[in-house]
C-alpha cells in the first residue's frame, strides 16, 4: 500500500525544517540503540531488498565505512543523518528514517482529521489554492481558486517552500512534498480554527480565520492508517462526456459501483475523462479492477510489480460491456502510486490520453516501523515496471499533453488541463 509512504515523505520533508537536535552527550544506552537501529536498518535492507545484489552496490562496505559515525554521533540527528545517507546510497526513494515523533503522529492520528476545505498545489515557487470545496469553511469565508497562502498561523510558508525545493530539486517528488507540506499545517483537529493569510486576485492581503471541518466522503478504514476520507465525483465534464474524479484508490465497493454507474449513463458520450490530479494513491488491485471498464481485451496487464520471492502481474480482465471511446487521464504531481500504475499502464496500452503535469514518480509500495531507538524507518518491498518497461519510481508518467496551471487561470475560474482533454476528445468527434 502506497498511499502511507507519500504521507510519510512530505511530513519528513516538513518536520525536517524545524526539527531541532537532541542533547550533545548521548548516555551510553542511547548511543547503543542508535547502533541496534543501524544494524537493523542495514540488515532489513540486506535481506529484503527485491534486489537481493543491490544493483551492485557492495552493501557491507558501505555498513562498514559509516557505522563509526553512529559510534561517535554526538546526537540523535547526527546517527540519524549516517542512517540516511547508507539508505541514499541505494538511490531509491520510499527509504528513510525520520524523528520518532514523526512516527507517533502517523500511527497515532497525527494533528487531526479537520480541514478548512482548501486545496493547495505548489505552482512557480507559490503556495497556490486551486479547489475550494463546496460548503467547506473556505467557501464560506470566501477563499477563492488562485489565492496565495502566505502565513499560516503567523508563520510564513516561503521559507518552507524553499527549503522542501532545496532539498528534492531535481526529484519529481518536489512538488508533492511542497503542497502536502502546505496542506498538514492547514489540517488539524475538527472544530479548531486555523488563521490563514492569503494575498488574493487583486494583490490585497487577507487574512481568514477558518474553521476545520471533518473532510467529505466517505470514511474507510485500512491497516494502520487514520481514517481515510473518500471523495467520487461521477458526472458530466461536457454534455457528451463523461467524468470521474476520485481522491483515493480505496473503498471499493463504492469506486466500482460509482464508475459502473458513470459508463453506463455515458453509453452514447464522445469520450470520457478520468481525473486523477491529487490522488496519491491507495489499493493496487484498484488500478486492475478501474482499468476494466474502459478495456475489451483480455489479456493485457498495467505492468508487474517485483518482491525478493515472487512478483505481481496487473492483469486487467474487461467488464461485459465497458467504456470504448476515447478516454482522457488527468494527473498533476500530487498524483502517485497507484494513480501512476492506472495511468502510465493506460498510456503504454495507447488506452488513453494523458493530460496535465508529470506525476510524482513514487510508485512503491513501503511498510513503517520503529527502530530500538524510537525513531521510525520506512522502506519498499518492491519495484513496479509498466506495461511499456518504464520504471515509475523517480520518473513518473510523463503526460501526453502537457498543461500546466497557472495562477491566471485559476483566478479567472479555468481549469486548462480538463479544457485540453474536453477539445482533445471534440477534435475526435469531428
Amino acid at each position: 500500500m502506497c498511499l502511507g509512504a507519500a504521507r510519510v515523505w512530505l511530513l519528513v520533508a516538513w518536520t525536517a525544517l524545524s526539527a531541532s537536535g537532541l542533547a550533545a552527550d548521548l548516555a551510553p544506552a542511547e548511543r547503543q540503540l542508535n547502533i541496534d537501529s543501524f544494524e537493523y536498518v542495514w540488515k532489513t535492507v540486506h535481506d529484503k531488498h527485491w534486489d537481493p545484489k543491490l544493483n551492485g552496490l557492495d552493501w557491507k562496505a558501505v555498513h562498514d565505512e559509516l557505522l563509526p559515525r553512529v559510534q561517535n554521533a554526538a546526537d540523535g540527528g547526527q546517527a540519524r543523518t549516517a542512517m540516511n545517507e547508507m539508505l541514499g546510497r541505494l538511490k531509491q526513494t520510499h527509504f528513510e528514517v525520520f524523528p520518532s515523533s514523526l512516527y507517533d503522529e502517523m500511527h497515532g492520528g497525527g494533528k487531526g482529521e479537520g480541514s478548512p476545505g482548501l486545496d493547495v498545489r505548489a505552482i512557480g515557487g507559490r503556495a497556490l489554492v486551486t479547489r475550494v470545496m463546496a460548503a467547506s469553511p473556505g467557501e464560506r469565508a470566501g477563499a477563492k481558486p488562485g489565492w496565495e497562502i502566505l502565513r499560516i498561523e503567523g508563520e510564513p510558508v516561503e521559507r518552507g517552500m524553499k527549503e522542501i525545493a532545496r532539498r528534492f530539486q531535481g526529484s519529481t517528488e518536489a512538488g508533492m512534498m511542497q503542497a502536502e507540506a502546505i496542506l498538514r499545517r492547514l489540517d488539524g483537529e475538527i472544530g479548531k480554527t486555523v488563521v490563514v493569510e492569503f494575498l488574493d486576485g487583486h494583490g490585497a492581503k487577507r487574512t481568514l480565520e477558518l474553521d476545520r471541518r471533518e473532510p467529505p466522503g466517505a470514511v474507510a478504514h485500512f491497516g494502520n492508517l487514520p481514517p481515510l476520507h473518500v471523495e467520487i465525483e461521477a458526472g458530466k465534464a461536457a454534455p457528451r462526456v463523461g467524468y470521474l474524479r476520485f481522491n483515493l484508490f480505496f473503498d471499493p465497493e463504492t469506486l466500482i459501483a460509482k464508475t459502473r454507474q458513470a459508463v453506463e449513463d455515458c453509453r452514447g458520450c464522445d469520450g470520457f475523462v478520468i481525473d486523477l490530479r491529487g490522488n496519491p494513491g491507495g489499493l493496487g488491485g484498484l488500478a486492475m479492477g478501474l482499468a476494466g471498464w474502459f478495456l475489451d481485451r483480455s489479456g493485457l496487464r498495467l505492468g508487474e510489480m517485483f518482491t525478493r520471492t515472487s512478483n505481481l502481474q496487473f492483469v486487467i480482465f474487461p467488464r461485459p460491456e465497458p467504456f470504448r471511446g476515447p478516454l482522457a487521464v488527468l494527473v498533476d504531481d500530487c498524483s502517485a502510486s497507484t494513480s501512476e500504475v492506472f495511468a502510465g499502464g493506460l498510456q503504454d496500452l495507447k488506452r488513453a490520453r494523458i493530460f496535465g503535469v508529470r506525476t510524482a514518480g513514487a510508485a512503491l509500495p513501503s511498510i513503517f516501523e520503529r527502530l530500538p531507538n524510537g525513531d521510525g524507518f520506512q522502506y519498499a518491498v518492491a519495484n513496479y515496471i509498466s506495461a511499456g518497461g518504464k520504471q515509475l519510481e523517480g520518473n513518473g508518467v510523463m503526460p501526453d499533453d502537457i498543461v500546466p496551471l497557472s495562477r491566471a487561470a485559476l483566478l479567472a475560474g479555468r481549469d486548462p488541463i480538463l479544457d485540453a482533454a474536453v477539445n482533445w476528445i471534440d477534435k475526435l468527434k469531428k
